[in-house]
């Protein structure tokens, strides 16, 4: 008991110290600014409607006509019932935003080592290794929050099976159980799916040393306790994991409807991303070296330079004011890999990619194994369409591979892997198992392979042009003479940071040098290296994510500002939808307004995606009409926006004359091309078969007037002397949406390939469509069931470790 209360109070010293660190870094949250995400910018325009909906009704929508003509909040931050996971989840990131985060990684990054039986003090070198590696915080400096979020877990995740296969099964199953319940939460189902790919190949390495050692029953009972273990965190979040799976089939990341593009190409991919969209981020084979030399390839796409660079000079030799010369500089493409841009480079440190390398020598087992499979694996793989073959042959065999997009991001395996293969070669080289001669070999055979490398590609650098993905619009914009400083700066940051990362190499070499030959204690090489390593990645991050970026809050509650155009807008008060040109689809500020056809999401509606380039970027003005979209933003001249009065949008919903059958959805969009939209609906009548009725007459008194607005419940009036089709200008979703004439429920169907159609009878009537998820309703219940269960086994096993405990102090346990 007393050496568990020891390990405890050291635990919660540990923990305290992550708070204190993540704060130090992110110390602007402590005189309550908030930083400036640009994604989480978009986010706030995106979520707008459905914020404002929760606030004043207490409800949840589940619905925001807002973006992209309407979709699902299933992914824009809806609340479910029963979410305890995530109660539970806001208690664990307890810290201001992004301070949360950090703390995070640190803390479970610390649980995995802590699995893997590291000191606690290596433990901790781990964690500030992997907590301040640059990639993990330039996404936090850019908004990509989810992501973060699920890496946070991710280690924890590990931890959990790890101690499941030291046969500690009663906390492997609670911990994996949790972390998986708490990965899911974090709903960025792609970091998660990298984990898994590298939870796949830890297994096999436990598989084949079981096989190795006759232990093939204890594997196979570890392998039925994890996947209840699994099964069990990913049914206490059923509620947004049907509802995501549900959206996904309607979205971008579903099976295309059509076998065509807009420019009339076979599509390559029906079900998932396009091949293209999905390898534009691919690493650069030799770029992949920024792992060791932060600005081997420039850095950013915007690399802040300030008075030391060549470009800087030349612009105050040519008499440029000194303001707009920093300011040009602080902002310099100096990027020049292979993708068309980046915030940073994916850094893991010089000192930890020299550890890295001592350990492939030192370490011996299955987890070196694990380790080195997962680095080699997300390295392959993030080079995308640079090794096309192994890219390839994931999209086109590996289930669910080719729904996700930026194959660069995969190296989050190889940052996660790096540091505890760095980690457990420390850990091999304080302790007594390998002989101080096998130690000093190796730290000298690993020394000479990373400082060979630098000396290496110092040698090598006249064999690079320097030249990036944007330079010819920099030479358009600019020209010859300013592009050849800006390669001339690149060339210099090159050389700068690869002796940089030399110098830090050395100086962790000679302190672990130091103590072989016991000139220095453990401690006091544990602490050199940590101050090393820290230095070292702050030193990085602080390019990329700093004071700066932080500004009051209340700039980012309301992140847009209301221009003349929206002011004028505003006035009208009816429904309808604003098409901003100067935005184009991309986008979600026009979002934080009005309703609109454009918005900003990973996981855009398909359907409307689908109209926009066929149509409306080709010009096609009948498809404003059909969306409702009473005004168009365009810009003057000299740069300002002002709206534009479209007379002809045929309004909340309107009688057809006519429904034209189609038999298929290629034929459906195309022929939206010459389409009559306020007298004619297109039909597909494979889809719909029940449909019976093509023409109808519309006489001069028929109506669908939209009586009441709310995004989940939309009432009309009908009025009609005769029975008739209508269309409604509101994106049609297979469900969920229930309509009901007069209180009594009806079926609706899809026409024009993205609206919602009514049969009508003759009359005055009442319609209503109303958005009632049956998927919430069940997924809750499963939720519910499961959290219980899951929060009984937590509560049992701690009762049992009690019990033991108090048993041992009586002596009556072994």
């Amino acid at each position: 008991m007393k050496n568990s209360l020891k390990a405890l109070f050291t635990h919660f010293f540990v923990t305290v110290f992550f708070v204190i660190a993540a704060l130090a870094y992110f110390h602007p949250v402590l005189q309550g600014k908030v930083i400036e995400q640009s994604d989480i910018v978009q986010f706030t325009g995106m979520a707008k409607e459905q914020n404002d909906f929760r606030k004043r009704t207490g409800e949840e929508p589940y619905w925001t006509n807002s973006a992209f003509g309407g979709m699902p909040t299933y992914q824009l931050g809806a609340y479910y019932p029963h979410d305890y996971i995530k109660k539970l989840d806001r208690l664990i990131r307890f810290l201001p935003r992004p301070a949360d985060y950090l703390f995070l990684y640190f803390i479970g990054f610390y649980i995995l080592l802590c699995c893997l039986k590291v000191d606690y003090r290596l433990a901790v070198l781990g964690a500030l290794a992997f907590g301040f590696s640059t990639y993990m915080i330039i996404i936090l400096g850019v908004g990509h929050n989810a992501k973060a979020h699920a890496l946070g877990y991710l280690p924890i995740l590990l931890g959990g099976i790890v101690l499941t296969f030291r046969k500690k099964y009663l906390w492997g199953f609670v911990l994996t159980a949790l972390a998986m319940a708490l990965e899911v939460v974090a709903n960025h189902y792609q970091m998660t799916y990298y984990g898994m790919l590298l939870i796949l190949i830890l297994g096999i390495a436990y598989l084949v040393y079981a096989i190795q050692k006759g232990e093939l029953k204890h594997f196979f009972v570890s392998i039925g306790i994890l996947v209840i273990a699994v099964a069990l965190g990913i049914a206490a979040n059923a509620t947004s994991l049907m509802a995501t799976k549900e959206y996904a089939d309607w979205s971008t990341r579903g099976k295309s409807e059509l076998t065509i593009d807009y420019q009339g190409n076979t599509k390559e991919n029906l079900d998932g991303l396009d091949r293209e969209y999905i390898t534009r981020w691919s690493y650069g084979i030799s770029e992949s070296l920024n792992l060791f030399v932060p600005r081997l390839f420039g850095g950013s796409s915007q690399e802040n330079l300030g008075e030391n660079s060549k470009t800087y000079g030349f612009l105050i030799d040519q008499g440029i004011p000194r303001s707009q010369a920093l300011n040009f500089s602080s902002a310099v493409t100096l990027y020049w890999g292979d993708q068309p841009g980046t915030s940073g480079p994916a850094y893991i440190g010089a000192i930890v990619f020299f550890l890295f390398i001592l350990g492939l020598i030192l370490v011996k087992g299955k987890a070196k194994w694990w380790l080195l499979g997962g680095t080699l694996l997300s390295l392959l793989l993030s080079w995308g369409k640079n090794f096309s073959f192994l890219t390839d042959f994931m999209i086109d065999y590996f289930p669910l591979y080719d729904k996700f997009r930026a194959v660069s991001s995969i190296q989050v395996v190889l940052e996660l892997c790096a540091p505890v293969l760095a980690i457990l070669a420390l850990q091999v080289l304080f302790k007594n198992t390998v002989s101080q001669t096998d130690k000093l070999k190796a730290l000298r055979i690993s020394f000479f392979i990373v400082f060979g490398l630098g000396i290496l590609l110092f040698l090598v650098k006249g064999m690079f042009d320097f030249s990036g993905y944007h330079d010819d619009t920099i030479k358009r914009y600019y020209g010859d003479e300013i592009l050849d400083l800006i390669q001339s700066d690149r060339k210099a940051v090159y050389t700068s940071d690869l002796f940089r990362s030399l110098i830090y190499v050395f100086l962790a070499a000679l302190a672990l040098w130091f103590f072989l030959k016991e000139k220095i204690k453990q401690n006091v090489a544990v602490i050199l290296l940590g101050v090393l390593m820290v230095s070292d990645l702050v030193g990085v991050n602080l390019r990329y994510v700093n004071k700066e970026n932080f500004i009051a809050k209340r700039r980012m509650t309301r992140p847009f500002q209301e221009s003349p155009a929206d002011t004028e807008i505003l006035k009208d008060t009816t429904n309808f939808r604003v098409f901003d040109q100067t935005q184009g689809f991309e986008g979600a500020r026009t979002s934080y307004f009005h309703k609109t056809i454009s918005g900003y999401h990973a996981a855009k509606p398909a359907g409307m995606e689908d109209l926009f380039y066929f149509h409306i970027a080709q010009g096609n003005i009948g498809i404003l009409n059909m969306l409702n979209i009473k005004y168009v933003i365009q810009q003057d001249e000299e740069g300002r926006s002002y709206p534009v009065l479209n007379p002809d949008a045929n309004g909340n919903a309107w009688f057809v004359e006519k429904l034209l059958p189609v038999e298929d959805a290629n034929t459906e969009i195309l022929d939206l091309d010459s389409l009559d939209t306020k007298r004619n609906a297109l039909v597909n009548t494979i889809k719909f078969p029940n449909i019976n009725r093509f023409n109808f007459t519309v006489d001069s008194i028929a109506s669908v007037t939209l009586t009441d607005y709310e995004p989940n419940h939309l009432t009309y009036r009908s009025v009609n002397s005769n029975a008739g089709a209508a269309v409604f200008s509101e994106m049609y979703y297979p469900h969920g949406w229930n309509v009901y004439i007069d209180g009594k429920p009806k079926k609706h169907f899809r026409v024009n390939y993205v609206l919602r159609a009514l049969m009508l009878p003759e009359g005055e009537h009442t319609i209503e469509f109303k958005f009632e998820p049956q998927i919430i309703a069940l997924g809750s219940q499963i939720t519910l069931a499961s959290s219980a269960l899951l929060g009984l086994i937590i509560l049992s096993g701690l009762g049992y470790t009690f019990w033991r405990y108090r048993k041992k102090e009586k002596g009556t346990t072994p």
